[in-house]
């Protein structure tokens, strides 16, 4: 299969937005080194007859006239000083859209539900850091064969978030599906909204999961060459998880504490990290209404922070999986406002001073609710939404909780977790996730459950 580009293109906004260059602040959240990394993801959309309009055309249209109002999109990041950045806004920018297509059909490649890496990467733009700061921005629209599409994007941290962006992409679909304004307003007031306390104090939590190392690096982490693999997960067997768990302490827990614990205790079993080496499980929550006052509807900066639960290798190994459950538990009792006013004044007090949350950082997230499925260009929302950045909350390891394609009826029973690994730890790991499959079910209560 070859992916054949046509052309990339720069979508100017349909009116000018602004007459003169100007420079736009970010938050501290922005400015975490965390987010200095452009995250990649792919929408797949199945054809459609009723209409001959083509989603390139379509899709660079409605973009124009969004950027309007989200034009910081198509400006540049720059080095704004005391290593932070900024947004320079300069007449005349474009966002670079790519126009490509393939020979195949969706259909013969199972939409893409568990694509092939080699050739799903042709289909998401791949910017250098030097590149992702001149264009923060980058999406490439790939029709297939049978008229279905994908659209690709690469885009920078700094500038929003994975809910920032779908509101962006909201907007685009609503124009591309013939609306004349877009419901929400964009708001970016980023300094004022999530500035730092007079003065500056961060306590809590906040100091007992960071600390400082001067000159590190997010993302450098050595752990030799990675592979992304996806796995199945039924309900059958997530459930008999749960029930076990509480048989044993009493505690319901949730998928994400649940399963998250014994992918955790997977993959440092697997990885052969050190026993009295510090790990964390990390995830980000949503502060938009947690913070006081509440952010605005149409702020679509960062507004997630980091959450962490922490254990020694050794503990996550060898502890019965319902304490570290409920460590994942508790753990969600630090997002409140005094912990994201934290988290920011200490952004604010030691930027430049090398912060970080360690090296074995595993890095959660569960994309199965987010609402991907409005962003409806006019053919119907994505059938199939995964991610392929190996770069999440300074893990280099990140695992996602993903729903099955909508458009795959064979596979209706539980959703898929994404994870990527070091290759040397892969072999033990699928080992670990075969306690999860229907054949073995009967082996995997016995195996899975014993230290429990």
């Amino acid at each position: 299969m070859e992916v054949k580009i046509l052309e990339t293109k720069p979508i100017l906004p349909s009116t000018p937005p602004f007459k003169d260059d100007h420079e736009l602040p970010l938050s501290h959240l922005d400015n975490d080194h965390n987010m200095r990394v452009s995250f990649r993801y792919l929408r797949v959309y199945v054809s459609s007859t009723a209409t001959d309009r083509h989603p390139y055309d379509v899709i660079a249209n409605a973009i124009s006239s969004a950027l309007v109002h989200y034009y910081p999109l198509a400006a540049t990041i720059r080095h704004a000083g005391n290593e932070r950045l900024s947004v320079f806004c300069q007449v005349g920018q474009g966002l670079p859209l790519v126009n490509a297509t393939v020979d195949s059909t969706l259909e013969s490649l199972n939409y893409l539900d568990d694509p092939d890496s080699d050739f799903v990467e042709k289909l998401v733009p791949d910017p250098s850091p030097e590149e992702a700061l001149v264009n923060p921005c980058i999406l490439q629209v790939t029709v297939f064969k049978c008229g279905g599409y994908t659209l690709g994007a690469a885009i920078h941290f700094s500038l929003c978030d994975g809910l920032g962006a779908t509101q962006f992409f909201n907007a685009v679909a609503e124009l591309a599906r013939g609306a004349n304004q877009v419901t929400v307003q964009p708001v970016w007031d980023r300094l004022s909204l999530l500035g730092p306390r007079d003065p500056p104090r961060a306590a809590g939590p906040v100091r007992e999961f960071l600390s400082l190392e001067k000159g590190f690096k997010p993302y450098r982490q050595e752990v030799g060459p990675v592979v992304r693999e996806c796995f199945e997960v039924t309900d059958e067997c997530l459930d008999r998880l749960k029930d076990v768990l509480f048989e044993k302490c009493g505690l319901k827990f949730t998928t994400f504490e649940a399963l998250g614990a014994f992918l955790w205790r997977a993959k440092v079993r697997c990885s052969g990290v050190s026993g009295d080496q510090n790990v964390k499980y990390a995830y980000a929550t949503n502060i938009r209404r947690t913070v006081k006052p509440p952010l605005p509807l149409g702020y679509w900066g960062n507004g997630c922070v980091p959450l962490y639960a922490q254990l020694s290798a050794k503990e996550v190994v060898e502890q019965p999986l319902w304490k570290t459950a409920e460590v994942i538990k508790k753990s969600k009792s630090n997002a409140n406002d005094e912990y994201v006013r934290s988290f920011i004044d200490f952004q604010e007090l030691h930027h430049g001073d090398g912060i970080t949350a360690g090296t074995e950082v595993s890095g959660f997230t569960d994309w199965r609710h987010l609402g991907h499925s409005s962003v409806d260009f006019g053919w119907g929302g994505p059938v199939t939404v995964f991610p392929l950045s190996r770069h999440l909350l300074g893990s280099v390891e990140p695992c996602f909780f993903l729903p099955y394609s909508s458009a795959n009826s064979g596979k209706k029973d539980g959703f898929k977790v994404q994870v990527t690994l070091r290759e040397s730890a892969i072999a033990a790991f699928r080992e670990e996730m075969k306690k999860f499959s229907k054949k073995d079910f009967g082996v995997s209560v016995q195996e899975c459950y014993s230290s429990i």
